[in-house]
């Protein structure tokens, strides 16, 4: 067994049940787990094998991201102003160019940018597999990098000449889709407490599947178990096509293809109607929210504070690499606040409930138990960072709200499952500067037709 004392933390958000913020507090971990919570002299009397002092610190719990699209690192900053249809569609022939290597390295690079922002779990919807592309190329990347990892098989199968969005080259048939992702589940799905990773079933989109590959996912996700995730109402023209394919609203739609309920979450949900926001609070269904994408596809504000009041379970996303440019996902807790305020509300969203969708919020609508909190018996899965900085001057009145208010950081230390994986803001399981290099010619490659 290993044991970790972090002591004479200066500010520590702990999320528990009491939301308590603690200071001059510390936490004792064995192995992976955190034992005990609180003042230095309630501490375990044994010496830990390692003391971390956290004096010029705020620490909370790992932040989750809950919808991203890591192999879009490698095509940022194009398509720079179109919506969401029409920038798919510049988009679309690139990808289907992308191999093996290029979502590992872009999965590896997008999880460093990640975890360098204070997150420790993610989930990833890999939704196109041209050439010799498989979820285990994200897989691989997770593993090594130590990063708690959601992998979602997602799936493209309504191709142009069937009426879809993506063009017939990018999608595979639905019978394949269905094995592999049986495959998957069977191969690496880890359901237990403290889990590093989960298969998830995610159809791309109402406007990219068909609605039997729908209700055939769903019933295979819950044969197995599993988590349901696709994305829903994210603009005016997935609203559109819902109603003129379907003759349903989205959440309409959802319900009558089964996806709903406390084992599914959606992407973006910009435009649901009161009626449908009120339909996920009552059954349990999840919201991820990804500002800073929203906004740079002016898909509009999504309804984050109608949800809250109703009880939707929400967490908070970075969304695609091409879509966001970034991958920060406290700058998006930051941008959710801050969003919600634009239309008019200077109280309409709270830096602290901008930080618990980023924690507690994103482990609710993934179905953990087990993080976005800091307590006994959860996963050490724990970030600080540094009070002491520039950014942070003047801010230390309340320096949990500081981290949202305040220019977004980078995390000085990140511990995921237990291990110190950031220290002193480096990221130690991986080349960073090697990483970046390969992976811009990869990216230059593929843009240019070259790949």
């Amino acid at each position: 067994m290993t044991t970790l004392l972090l002591k004479n933390i200066r500010y520590l958000a702990t999320m528990d049940a009491r939301r308590r913020e603690l200071p001059d507090a510390a936490i004792y971990v064995r192995d992976n787990v955190i034992e005990v919570v609180g003042k230095l002299e309630e501490m375990p009397a044994d010496s830990a094998d390692r003391v971390i002092d956290l004096s010029r610190h705020v620490a909370l719990p790992g932040l989750v991201n809950t919808h991203h699209h890591m192999f879009q690192s490698l095509t940022r900053a194009l398509a720079q102003e179109n919506e969401l249809f029409d920038w798919l569609k510049v988009l679309y022939p690139i990808w289907k160019n992308l191999r093996s290597e290029h979502i590992y390295t872009s999965a590896k690079l997008a999880m460093a940018e990640l975890m360098l922002s204070g997150c420790t779990t993610s989930s990833d919807h890999l939704y196109i597999y041209p050439n010799d592309v498989r979820l285990e190329d994200e897989i691989r990347a997770a593993q090594e990098i130590g990063l708690r990892f959601h992998a979602a098989r997602g799936s493209m199968s309504l191709g142009e000449s069937e009426g879809g969005l993506p063009p017939d080259a990018v999608v595979e048939s639905e019978e394949d889709i269905l094995v592999d992702t049986r495959r998957l589940i069977e191969t690496w799905h880890d359901p237990d407490r403290q889990s590093m990773l989960q298969i998830v079933v995610a159809p791309c989109s109402p406007f990219s599947v068909t609605v039997d590959l729908m209700r055939e996912a769903a019933d295979l996700a819950r044969a197995y178990g599993v988590n349901l995730h696709t994305h829903l109402a994210e603009n005016d023209k997935d609203v559109s096509f819902s109603l003129e394919i379907f003759g349903q609203r989205p959440g309409a739609y959802a319900e009558t293809v089964g996806w709903i309920g406390d084992d599914v979450w959606h992407a973006h949900c910009v435009k649901l109607n009161p009626a449908e926001i009120s339909l996920f609070g009552r059954t349990g269904t999840g919201v991820c929210h990804c500002p800073s994408s929203n906004m740079r596809l002016a898909s509009g504000i999504a309804p984050l504070r109608q949800m809250l009041d109703e009880r939707v379970k929400v967490g908070l996303g970075v969304d695609g690499s091409a879509s966001n440019d970034s991958g920060h996902l406290l700058g998006e807790a930051r941008q959710a606040m801050l969003l919600q305020r634009a239309g008019g509300d200077p109280a309409a969203l709270g830096a602290r409930e901008a930080l618990e969708a980023a924690t507690l919020g994103g482990a609710s609508v993934l179905g953990r138990q087990d993080i976005g909190r800091i307590e006994a018996g959860m996963s050490a899965d724990i970030v600080a960072f540094r009070l002491d900085t520039l950014s942070m001057a003047g801010a230390l009145a309340d320096p949990l709200a500081a981290l949202v208010f305040c220019q977004p950081s980078q995390v000085d230390l990140s511990i995921i499952n237990g291990r110190v994986l950031v220290e002193d803001g480096i990221l130690n399981t991986v080349d960073l500067p090697a990483l970046i290099e390969r992976h811009n010619s990869l990216s230059l490659q593929l843009i240019n037709g070259e790949a």
